[in-house]
């Protein structure tokens, strides 16, 4: 039987085992061909309270364990999704429209955070504190309980690995949910995994759903973290609800990331460069190079070079053949893209390239010089668009890059690499690349955005302990204290 046969878990959801949804089930729909590929449960309000439910009981245990054995469990899941790589890409394929180098990223990914959560189980998490009384004052970093996670479509593996391998490691139950129409390669190959990496019934749950499930795991009292990333309108709900049920919430949210061209970049290069971050995965990535800003004696001949780049990319079904770029996911997608495409052009943009599409496959766009309110410039698009627009200055490239609702990711392409860190100290932003596209990330980094792009949480590395624990204070007398009472 294979890891993802879908007999163990068609039209289910995992709440102490494989069991139907009492919110029904859905179709999990091939973006490629319409093709209905399973089902999977769909959870309500009723299911995340069981599954909360459980999960609580369940995390008393699992907090108690061993720090050897979390760490046994985190590595041989780092092992499955390596052995496993090839049939849970078929699925990242498929359900999210992906290429096949985007699904071995994922599934290299996945297996990564899990071995470094592994290491996180073993961490000294605490501090001795000076103290004005006779006694040993101690900080210590304990499980906050029960985590939920929210993970969306576009990359639906990593982004839900990297906040539910570290939250277990370190001895907390997770819930997730992640979006119904990547339940598969972001829900089903999760927690089929941690089953076979032995992982106690309850500790962790799958539970996917729509926005009644999320808000009711956002709401649940016993869920004490919610780790979601999203949209950024999506976000604000999710924190606003947190905020009124005194929860911590971790928001991962949009991006409209700049990639600054000056003058001395090579340019052959830098096209290569900025059409990987803008038409990676069709451009539904929150780093997504959104705005090219290029110095003006260079800004031309970059854009003629982008466009015709952009010309040749194939478009196509991944499962099918080479292709660049896959489809888009659904078609309310498809035609927000076109529409803010469409916006632009009639607002002054021209279209250099792209701008069409056939069902669900949206050709490579690249839009020159729209101007400052042009909806596919300001906007996030969260398609293969790319917007470039001139700049004169240092300090005018410094004021449009900041000129943004968002603070997430910020490449910078020069031959004077002190030139670029001293522009980059200039741009508020969570991630900073010199000499790089704007996509990047690593299990072994902080990760997070400020502003409009999210709370200026991080994931990644050490920053984990502070997003999954709580800190507790303790002390210690060598005898009972007597009170003049």
């Amino acid at each position: 039987m294979s890891l993802l046969d879908p007999a163990l878990w068609s039209a289910q959801v995992n709440i102490d085992g494989w069991t139907k949804a009492h919110g029904g089930d859905t179709p999990v729909t091939e973006p490629a061909t319409g093709a209905v590929l399973e089902r999977i449960g769909a959870a309500d309000a009723t299911d995340i309270a069981r599954a909360a439910t459980r999960a609580a009981d369940a995390q008393r245990a699992w907090a108690r364990a061993p720090y050897t054995r979390r760490a046994e469990v985190l590595r041989r899941a780092g092992d499955l999704f390596t052995r496993h790589a090839g049939e849970i890409e078929d699925w990242i394929v498929r359900e999210a429209g992906s290429v096949r180098g985007k699904a071995e990223f994922e599934t290299a990914t996945a297996a990564q955070e899990c071995y470094e959560a592994a290491a996180l189980a073993s961490r000294a998490t605490g501090q001795v504190l000076p103290s004005a009384q006779p006694r040993l004052s101690l900080a210590c970093r304990v499980p906050a309980g029960v985590v939920g996670v929210i993970a969306p479509f576009n990359v639906p593996l990593v982004l839900a690995i990297r906040s539910v391998a570290p939250a277990l490691a370190l001895g907390n139950a997770v819930v997730l949910k992640p979006d119904p129409r990547t339940a598969v390669s972001g829900g089903v190959a999760l927690m089929r995994v941690f089953e076979e990496a032995g992982l106690e019934p309850g500790v962790l749950s799958l539970v996917p759903g729509g926005a009644e499930a999320g808000a009711a795991l956002v709401a649940d009292p016993r869920v004490r973290i919610i780790s979601f990333t999203g949209s950024t309108a999506a976000g604000r709900a999710v924190g606003e609800s947190a905020a009124r049920h005194l929860k911590r919430a971790h928001l991962e949210l949009g991006g409209n990331s700049a990639l600054i061209v000056l003058p001395d970049a090579d340019l052959e290069r830098a096209v290569s460069t900025a059409a990987w971050g803008s038409f990676f995965h069709q451009g539904q990535v929150c780093m997504t190079t959104g705005r090219h800003l290029v110095h003006e004696s260079v800004a031309a001949e970059y854009t003629e070079r982008l466009a015709a780049k952009a010309a040749r990319l194939p478009v196509g079904d991944p499962a099918s053949g080479k292709v660049a770029l896959g489809p888009v996911i659904d078609a309310g997608q498809r035609d927000k893209i076109h529409a803010l495409v469409t916006a632009s052009v009639d607002s002054g943009a021209r279209l250099a390239a792209g701008g069409t599409y056939e069902e669900l496959y949206y050709r490579p766009t690249v839009l020159d010089d729209p101007a400052g309110d042009s909806p596919a410039y300001r906007e996030e698009v969260f398609g293969p668009v790319a917007p470039v627009r001139p700049f004169a200055t240092l300090d005018e490239a410094a004021a449009l890059a900041a000129d943004s609702e968002y603070g997430l990711s910020l490449g910078i392409l020069t031959r004077d690499v002190m030139r670029g860190l001293e522009l980059a100290d200039r741009i508020p932003t969570g991630l900073v690349h010199i000499n790089d596209q704007t996509v990047n990330d690593e299990a072994t980094v902080p990760f997070g955005g400020v502003a409009a792009s999210g709370t200026g949480a991080r994931f990644g590395g050490e920053a984990n302990i502070e997003a999954f624990t709580e800190t507790r204070w303790v002390t210690v007398r060598a005898a009972q204290t007597e009170y003049p009472m």
